[in-house]
């Protein structure tokens, strides 16, 4: 795999893409043409009985403590959840401020919410993730100066405690930092901090408006992608596969992880310059994604160690 060349530098498209400090993008469950709705269902309680603090399941209840918590560090915000029914002010504000910021927000019906929060709380609650994002751009600025130019992609990875492993990992062999998608993107709360074991409480990381788009840029800016692939080729269509034991690995580079379950998808695997395999002599197919990461991120350390990197 020494002989990886490049990937050409793409101009003129995607070269810059808005990021905020809670993040790019919002999606909405319910309501019509994206207008923030509460009225026309039943009359939900609206008093003031949460606390103004998170509990136990990383989640901060009520509507006033969420508006002021939004109002104060919504880079700590991950996602709102706002209960259809009676319409107040504060869930309004709380709407408008989540649009103003490009931060995700949902709107549950009763037994939906009730499932995230049984207790009082006014109909609204968020999920917090302690040490902040930061935008995309800023992370990918980040890459080229760490110790190992290196970010990690998690594209629809879903359990805490691999993503927990894998920033790990990155972190304590240099890693610049983690890039999440802003939909459908692992939760770094309680499970995944107790498998960083404080990492994530140092390691920068970024939700991506989208992870495609995201990729592009990071391709305008220099940087060589990698994917994974379990086989030792690929397809006729598919980028390169290489393998990753044999070190000639480009920097500053992105190494994109898919789920547990279905892997890379196509369209970010096709944007990669290669795809990295991991050989194993023995018929033993029993990797999971956070042990497949960690040997690769491995793989990118000892490389830049030996001072055989391609650039």
């Amino acid at each position: 795999m020494s002989g990886l060349r490049p990937p050409a530098r793409r101009r003129g498209k995607n070269a810059a893409f808005p990021g905020g400090a809670a993040g790019a993008s919002l999606r909405r469950d319910g309501g019509k043409g994206g207008e923030s709705a509460f009225g026309g269902a039943e009359d939900f309680a609206a008093d003031e009985k949460a606390p103004g603090a998170e509990n136990e399941t990383g989640l901060l209840p009520g509507a006033k403590p969420v508006l002021e918590f939004l109002r104060s560090t919504p880079e700590r915000a991950d996602e709102v959840y706002l209960r259809k029914g009676r319409r107040t002010k504060e869930k309004d504000a709380i709407a408008d401020l989540c649009r103003s910021l490009g931060l995700r927000f949902t709107l549950l019906d009763a037994p939906a919410f009730a499932r995230i929060y049984p207790g009082p709380c006014a109909g609204a609650a968020a999920r917090i993730f302690p040490a902040g994002f930061i935008s995309q751009e800023n992370l990918l600025a980040l890459v080229p100066d760490a110790p190992l130019p290196l970010a990690l992609m998690l594209d629809r990875v879903q359990d805490p405690g691999n993503a927990g492993v894998l920033a790990r990992t990155l972190y304590a062999l240099g890693g610049a930092g983690l890039i999440l998608p802003r939909h459908g993107g692992v939760y770094l709360g309680g499970a995944a901090a107790k498998a960083a074991s404080g990492a994530l409480e140092k390691l920068p990381v970024a939700k991506a408006r989208n992870l495609g788009q995201c990729l592009d840029m990071a391709l305008d800016l220099g940087f060589t992608l990698y994917g994974t692939s379990a086989a030792p080729s690929g397809g006729a269509s598919s980028p390169p596969v290489c393998n990753a034991l044999r070190g000639g690995l480009l920097f500053p580079a992105i190494l994109v992880l898919g789920s547990e379950e279905a892997g890379l998808r196509p369209g970010l695997g096709r944007r990669c310059s290669s795809l990295l395999h991991i050989p194993m002599p023995r018929p033993f197919d029993s990797l999971n994604v956070a042990q497949a990461g960690a040997m690769l991120i491995g793989c990118f350390a000892a490389c830049r160690q030996r001072g055989d990197a391609g650039r």
